[in-house]
């Protein structure tokens, strides 16, 4: 089953020069269930906004993009946000976690969105923290947490909802090569348990080579890696 179709999509920005920038040019890209996607590109290649439009984050200026059956361009800002908060799990390069909160609200967070009880909410989160080693670390500060902690925290965040699809954003660019690795087991573990997808977006071709599909952007432009 298809869980994510772009066709012919395109990004624009509108810069200081005459001509505006193209972030994603004429991208066609489509995403079976329960698949690893990766797309690798240099900073600026427009891999970052690409995955922005597939979350909903903004409108493309051209083409389509289907989502899990929802045409996202007849979504209301407000759809989309239900969408993802229900089915679409997000990791960030820079763990994007709330230093006020503990790391188990962290976590609870998109559940607490979603209405679910209080008691439910400490349980799954719970759940979710064991799940990527950290099952001690609820009440932990998230200043007191190192790096590889922090994103493996992010990570829980994501998978407490049982999404169908996570999309991650260079979840190990801020990390050593060792909570790096440590990171994409957890995350390629998660999805494989949930019969999952996994859209990774990466500078780095050795992550992106472990996918099932791995594709390269430059300068907008999406093209399916060589094998070497």
């Amino acid at each position: 089953m298809r869980v994510i179709s772009c066709r012919g999509v395109t990004r624009r920005y509108h810069g200081r020069g005459v001509e505006p920038v193209v972030a994603v040019a004429d991208v066609d890209l489509e995403i079976e269930e329960a698949s690893f996607v990766a797309i690798e590109g240099p900073s600026g290649s427009g891999k970052t906004t690409l995955l922005g439009l597939i979350a909903g984050l903004e409108p493309p200026d051209a083409g389509e993009i289907i989502m899990l059956g929802h045409d996202l361009s007849r979504l209301t800002a407000a759809e989309r946000a239900r969408l993802r908060q229900q089915r679409i799990g997000i990791v960030f390069q820079s763990f994007g976690l709330i230093a006020s909160l503990r790391a188990g609200d962290n976590v609870a967070l998109p559940l607490a969105l979603a209405g679910v009880p209080e008691r439910q909410r400490e349980d799954r989160a719970r759940s979710a923290l064991a799940e990527v080693g950290l099952e001690s670390a609820f009440a932990a500060r998230i200043d007191e947490l190192s790096g590889g902690e922090r994103q493996r925290v992010g990570i829980a965040r994501a998978v407490v909802i049982d999404p169908a699809i996570i999309l991650a954003d260079e979840p190990t660019g801020s990390l050593d090569e060792e909570n790096g690795a440590g990171v994409l087991q957890l995350l390629t573990d998660a999805v494989q348990q949930r019969k999952a997808s996994l859209v990774l977006v990466t500078h780095d071709p050795t992550s992106a080579a472990l996918a099932d599909r791995h594709y390269r952007m430059r300068d907008g432009h999406l093209t399916a890696a060589v094998p070497a």
